[in-house]
């Protein structure tokens, strides 16, 4: 049955699970295309930064914030109880952001700092991944390794969009969000230059989030990194999930294994 037919059939709810939830070429390149819009609103985002509130860019976002409404709309259509699912905590900090762009030519800005809300939608994106690994070989055979780098790449975003829009109207060492990933990144590596500071009991706080929140998610990542390559491939006898990526057998209980193979690993 095609989209078309699904549509005729069974209604507009039904086509937007097929394409949420499905594994079919069609309902895969519309998860794709989530994706590329997700990174493009949180590019925007940055960008917007650097530009400043001028009208082109103000027009831009409620163009943008139309955009991202509909497609929350069909998401949370698409759930089985959409009620449940708007309320769900990573749903309701999107809308607060769409809401950020959609009002910003009313409120010239003042709610910009919600904007960064939007940089979690990438944890969402890290999910999408996982689903498609089939589509991946080489997210197959590094998977926790892209993950981990994933994770981290999420959490620079977040505390780099926090930074700047806590900092960027008081601190004058945060101008812009290159601004705010150098605190980020320094901070995380406990580099501390020292150019830059947030000052105020929240602002030492907040540095004392990145700083110990870093260093976990670097450690992970360079576990992922070092830890001989496994593949992850449930057992079905034992339900052992890593393997040698040759492994016959399940080292834990002996069972036969039938791990997939591309060929080319």
């Amino acid at each position: 049955m095609d989209l078309r037919e699904a549509l005729r059939e069974h209604g507009l709810r039904v086509l937007l699970r097929h394409l949420y939830e499905a594994a079919t070429p069609e309902a895969k390149r519309f998860r794709y295309a989530l994706l590329g819009l997700d990174l493009l609103s949180i590019g925007w985002i940055v960008a917007a930064s650097f530009i400043g509130t001028t009208p082109l860019v103000l027009a831009f976002d409620v163009l943008l914030g139309l955009v991202l409404l509909i497609e929350f709309g069909f998401r949370v259509s698409a759930a089985g109880r959409p009620l449940r699912a708007a309320l769900r905590p990573l749903n309701l900090a999107d809308l607060l952001a769409i809401l950020s762009l959609l009002l910003a030519p009313l409120l010239m800005g003042a709610l910009g700092f919600l904007r960064v809300l939007r940089t979690l939608r990438l944890l969402h994106s890290v999910r999408l991944i996982t689903s498609l690994r089939s589509d991946l070989p080489f997210f197959r055979r590094n998977e926790e390794a892209t993950l981990a780098a994933a994770q981290l790449g999420v959490f620079l975003f977040v505390m780099s969009g926090l930074v700047y829009e806590t900092q960027h109207r008081s601190n004058p060492g945060i101008a812009h969000y290159a601004d705010a990933l150098y605190y980020t990144v320094t901070s995380l590596t406990t580099t501390g230059y020292g150019d830059i500071t947030l000052p105020g009991t929240w602002g030492r706080l907040l540095s004392v989030v990145i700083m110990l929140a870093g260093v976990t998610l670097f450690l992970r990542l360079a576990q992922a990194l070092f830890r001989p390559v496994k593949v992850r491939f449930p057992c079905p006898s034992c339900g052992l999930q890593r393997h040698e990526p040759d492994a016959v057998h399940c080292k834990a209980c002996g069972v036969i294994l039938n791990i997939p193979d591309d060929g080319r690993g």
